[in-house]
C-alpha cells in the first residue's frame, strides 16, 4: 500500500512539472501552480506574474535586479547616431511600472528626487522635485548598438555581417530581423555599429528589452535560463563580444539643461573659457605691438626722405 501511494505521487510531481515547464526568458523565474504560473519577486512579499513566451519587460527585469540586490541575490556586475542620441548614465533604479510593464513616465526610485523616463526607463529630464511634470511616456524608436568583437582567426565578411547580426537577433530575442537598419564595421578596432530602428507611432515593438537582453549577453550575466550568448556566426565563425555601448533615439528631443551640470564638466567648461580668453589677450596684445613699431617706423622714413 505505502509503495503504491509513494508511486502514486512521484506520477504526480512529474505530471505537476511537466505542466510547468521552465520560463526560459527569465532564469530567476518560478513556475508553478494550477494552472502554471511563472513569477518573479519584485518586492517583499510581492510577484510579477510574467509571460514568458516573448522577452520579458525592462521595468519588471529592473525591479527584480533591485530586489534581488537588496536579498544579496546576483545580478549583474561608433558614436551618436544624431545629436538627441542619449546613453544611460544613470544605470539601474528601481522603478515604478505601468501593470504591462511598461515605465510610468515619472521616476523618482523611492526619493524626493524625480525625473522623466523614456519608454526604455533611460532619464531624458533634469532631475527635480516630486513636482516636475512628466506629461508623457516617450517613445525610444531608434538604438545605436556599439559592439566589439573578440579577435578572429580569420577575416570577417562585411558582406555577410549584416545578415549575420540579423539573424543572430531573430534567433536569440525574437526580433524582426528586418528592424535591423544598417551596420557598419571597422575591422582594426573589431567594432560593429548597428542601428535598429522601427517606424515612429509604431509601439507593438520594444526596443528597450532587445537592449537590455543583449547587453547582458555581451556581459556573460545572460537573463535566459538558456546561459548562451549573443554570438553572429560569419561564414561559419563565431563572433565573441567583449563590450557594448547602446543609445537610445526617442521620437521626441531630451530635455537635458546646464542646470544640473556635475563638478567635473563645470571645471572643464572654465578652463575651456579661459583659454581661449588667454589666446584672444595674447593676439590683441601681439598686434598692439606690431601697430607701435609702425607707428615708430613711419615718421623716421618721412625725416630720411
Amino acid at each position: 500500500m505505502k509503495l503504491w501511494i509513494a508511486a502514486l505521487l512521484l506520477t504526480f510531481a512529474v505530471g505537476a512539472y511537466a505542466q510547468c515547464p521552465p520560463c526560459e526568458s527569465l532564469k530567476w523565474a518560478t513556475c508553478d501552480g494550477t494552472p502554471c504560473q511563472c513569477t518573479i519577486m519584485v518586492g517583499n512579499d510581492e510577484k510579477q506574474p510574467l509571460t514568458c513566451a516573448k522577452l520579458i519587460p525592462k521595468c519588471f527585469l529592473m525591479k527584480a535586479e533591485m530586489y534581488r540586490a537588496r536579498k544579496g541575490l546576483s545580478t549583474r556586475t561608433g558614436g551618436k547616431p544624431v545629436e538627441s542620441a542619449f546613453v544611460d548614465n544613470d544605470g539601474i533604479y528601481d522603478p515604478e511600472c505601468e501593470n504591462d510593464g511598461k515605465f510610468k513616465a515619472k521616476q523618482c526610485n523611492g526619493t524626493e528626487e524625480c525625473w522623466c523616463v523614456n519608454s526604455a526607463g533611460v532619464r531624458r529630464s533634469d532631475k527635480s522635485d516630486k513636482d516636475i511634470k512628466c506629461d508623457k511616456l516617450v517613445e525610444t524608436y531608434w538604438i545605436r548598438l556599439e559592439l566589439k568583437h573578440k579577435e578572429v582567426t580569420t577575416k570577417v565578411d562585411k558582406d555577410q555581417l549584416k545578415s549575420a547580426i540579423g539573424t543572430a537577433i531573430e534567433n536569440r530575442y525574437k526580433f524582426d530581423k528586418n528592424l535591423v537598419d544598417k551596420i557598419e564595421y571597422d575591422p582594426e578596432a573589431r567594432l560593429i555599429v548597428v542601428d535598429v530602428k522601427k517606424a515612429i507611432g509604431e509601439r507593438g515593438t520594444d526596443m528597450s528589452g532587445l537592449a537590455y537582453y543583449m547587453e547582458k549577453d555581451v556581459k556573460v550575466l545572460p537573463l535566459f535560463k538558456d546561459q548562451a550568448k549573443f554570438e553572429p556566426v560569419v561564414n561559419g565563425q563565431k563572433l565573441e563580444m567583449e563590450n557594448i555601448l547602446v543609445y537610445y533615439v526617442d521620437e521626441e528631443r531630451p530635455t537635458f539643461t546646464m542646470k544640473r551640470l556635475t563638478a567635473g564638466i563645470i571645471a572643464v567648461i572654465v578652463v575651456v573659457i579661459l583659454a581661449v580668453i588667454a589666446g584672444l589677450l595674447v593676439l590683441f596684445f601681439a598686434r598692439r605691438r606690431e601697430q607701435q613699431k609702425y607707428s615708430k617706423a613711419q615718421p623716421r622714413e618721412m625725416e630720411a626722405m
